[in-house]
């Protein structure tokens, strides 16, 4: 347990903390040792990684993630309220390079919010199994594309 990651975790805690009750002196005397208490079981069930997330390329991935958020929310408008539109939907098999783990789970709950595509599960090879709106559209690049940004943004290098 690193103090760096023990005082990161502790100032999430406690700026949740005086978001949610308040910055008043007795709301934060409560809050402090509650948000040490939260950051120290954090840091027992999920110890802290060696990898450092890496701010510009998170910002990116933001900036990319709101970015076809807009896109594709119009593009599933456009498919529903147009009858002519192809409406395509099934499931399709998309390859992963992520491990099983949290980083994994972060990814597939990231990847579950663009609009037209849902993780559905994951099979035994690794692979994850999507539903998609259209399977005539090219999601398995799609989502190697959305793992690399992810990888390169959570600092996860290609070893």
């Amino acid at each position: 347990m690193t103090p760096g990651a023990a005082m990161t975790r502790w100032l999430v805690f406690f700026g949740l903390w005086a978001v949610v009750a308040g910055v008043g002196i007795l709301d934060l005397l409560v809050g402090a040792p509650s948000a040490a208490l939260a950051a120290w079981a954090s840091l027992v069930l999920l110890p802290a990684a060696r990898r450092r997330p890496r701010p510009i390329a998170s910002a990116s991935l933001v900036a990319r993630f709101l970015w076809q958020s807009v896109l594709a929310g119009f593009d599933v408008a456009r498919r529903a309220l147009a009858p002519a539109l192809p409406l395509r939907p099934g499931f399709l098999s998309c390859p992963l390079r992520l491990a099983p783990g949290p980083a994994r789970s972060a990814f597939c709950a990231f990847s579950s919010l663009l609009p037209g595509t849902l993780v559905a599960g994951s099979e035994r090879d690794g692979t994850l199994s999507m539903h998609c709106l259209d399977v005539g559209q090219d999601v398995p690049a799609q989502m190697r594309a959305e793992e690399a940004a992810f990888r390169a943004a959570a600092g996860i290098g290609d070893g």
